[in-house]
């Protein structure tokens, strides 16, 4: 899936409302828009965004594609960047905090421990690796570092390869300059409040993708501020706040990343959707979005799709 001819077709994967886990199928519609020579973006759906499909369509749990690297095994660090001087006095809802914070507990905590079920270096299509394979891990403390890239201006709507190329410098200032130091990391690209790609708020609340570099192969997110989005991306979901949807979209991602570090490589249903994706805007039940305590701190979250609840008849869950 990430070689194509001409324009890259991404899936966009659309949930909304709480439906069983075990729904019928059905297909996600594809969206054409990523630049041409970029790899697949994968998308957090706005709330109540349309068409919609059921949380656990196609196959219902998640299977191994195969992907080496295919999880985030080892330290499993994050690098938050905030790029453009946009950013400069003008953080309106304090997003760069509360990012800031949260990667700074979720790290082993119970809600991020399910991605640890998921494995690499196993047969594609395995669904259960229990002591084979090389496992994602969930280790304390994964902020690795911050940096405002704040000299200059960023593009006020940038592209996919604007921001792939953003997450490629930021690997150059972390010193990650080589292709092993880049196989467990992610690179979380904030833009500045007004100044977020096209489609945020409307198609997506974030993505994230890979590229290619003389690093290695680069794995980072879009993440948009997400309060300009309003309640399409999580503001006062399930009446958990006016900033509620910064952790509920940064985790989505996060662990999203973990599971399919480089798309479409990783944990994936039979609809190409992700851990994050199969329980996107849950609002009551099993799985509902809630505040979550993680070493001491409480964030906003949504759940995570974990193979082995209910007896591996899979589910969304808060804690592992």
């Amino acid at each position: 899936m990430r070689r194509l001819a001409t324009v890259l077709g991404v899936c966009l994967l659309l949930v909304a409302g709480a439906v069983p886990a075990l729904a019928a199928p059905a297909t996600p519609s594809p969206v054409v828009g990523a630049d041409a020579g970029t790899r697949p973006m994968i998308m957090m759906p706005v709330y109540g965004g349309k068409p919609t499909r059921p949380h656990g369509g196609g196959s219902v749990n998640l299977s191994y594609h195969g992907g080496n690297p295919g999880v985030e095994t080892g330290a499993d660090k994050v690098y938050l960047v905030f790029w453009g001087s946009q950013w400069n006095s003008n953080d309106p809802s304090g997003e760069a905090g509360i990012e800031q914070d949260f990667f700074n507990h979720v790290g082993g905590s119970s809600w991020n421990n399910s991605v640890t079920q998921y494995c690499e270096g196993v047969a594609a299509g395995t669904v259960t690796c229990g002591t084979s394979g090389t496992h994602a891990t969930n280790p304390a403390g994964v902020l690795a570092g911050v940096w405002y890239d704040n000299t200059s201006a960023a593009p006020s709507r940038p592209s996919q390869s604007q921001l792939a190329a953003e997450a490629v410098k930021a690997a150059g200032n972390f010193g990650n300059t080589t292709a092993s130091s880049n196989t467990t990391v992610q690179y979380v690209i904030a833009t500045a409040t007004h100044n977020n790609a096209s489609g945020f708020g409307t198609r997506y609340c974030a993505w994230h993708s890979s590229t290619s570099s003389s690093y290695g192969t680069i794995a980072y997110t879009n993440m948009p501020y997400v309060t300009d989005a309003g309640a399409g991306c999580g503001a006062n979901f399930n009446g958990l706040g006016p900033n509620a949807g910064i952790t509920i979209v940064g985790g989505h991602e996060f662990a999203e990343t973990e599971t399919d570090i480089f798309p479409n490589g990783g944990w994936l249903d039979g609809n190409g959707a992700e851990n994050g994706d199969k329980c996107a805007w849950i609002s009551s039940g099993q799985g509902a979005s809630a505040n979550v305590t993680m070493n001491g701190a409480t964030f906003p979250v949504q759940s995570l799709w974990s193979n082995a609840f209910n007896n591996n008849a899979g589910g969304c869950v808060l804690s592992y």
